[in-house]
């Protein structure tokens, strides 16, 4: 029996599963890691990529047209078809552009978190907001056939927080393989 864990008494609420849990979270914290680490490997691999995908978030968001244009009559028959099949009436043109714009800042989060560390992973979902926000300013201002909306910035930062708890259990699993 120590301060830190007491002995579980017949009342106690805890289960076996949460007091092994907690105990593994001493362990960690005794051995110095209480949370996974980027390793070089891994920060090499998402700077190579993170350029690419900064590449494509400024070649898309800055696109001087829509770019979905060409798509959307396409994209409207298949969702009109699936609506004709028993799609609900909220899956509409609306609600699988807001799903595209969570889906393309997946990985601004996870790459900031493999960059950075798990312990940043709030970092991942401040990028998303900035970049999003940038995006959508840049639209306003300078792009008439695009349109800037406050959705798009929360569902970019919707997808960047996805993104960035989605690198946090990848670094904390490869913390875990490696320390078997």
């Amino acid at each position: 029996m120590t301060p830190d864990d007491p002995e579980p008494s017949a009342h106690d609420g805890r289960s076996a599963t949460v007091r092994r849990v907690v105990a593994s979270g001493r362990a960690l914290r005794r051995r110095g890691g209480t949370s996974a680490h980027a390793t070089g490997r891994s920060r090499r691999v998402a700077l190579v990529l993170a350029v690419a995908y900064g590449l494509a978030v400024v070649l898309i968001g800055f696109w001087g047209t829509p770019v979905d244009a060409r798509v959307q009559p396409l994209l409207a028959r298949v969702i009109a078809a699936a609506q004709r099949r028993g799609a609900p009436s909220w899956f509409g043109y609306e609600m699988v552009e807001s799903l595209a714009n969570v889906a393309f800042f997946v990985p601004l989060g996870l790459l900031v978190v493999l960059l950075a560390g798990a312990r940043w992973w709030w970092a991942g979902a401040g990028a998303g907001l900035l970049v999003s926000a940038a995006i959508e300013t840049g639209q306003a201002l300078f792009l008439p056939a695009r349109f800037a909306t406050i959705d798009d910035v929360v569902a970019n930062t919707m997808g960047a927080v996805v993104g960035s708890l989605l690198g946090v259990a990848v670094l904390t699993a490869a913390a875990r393989r490696r320390r078997t």
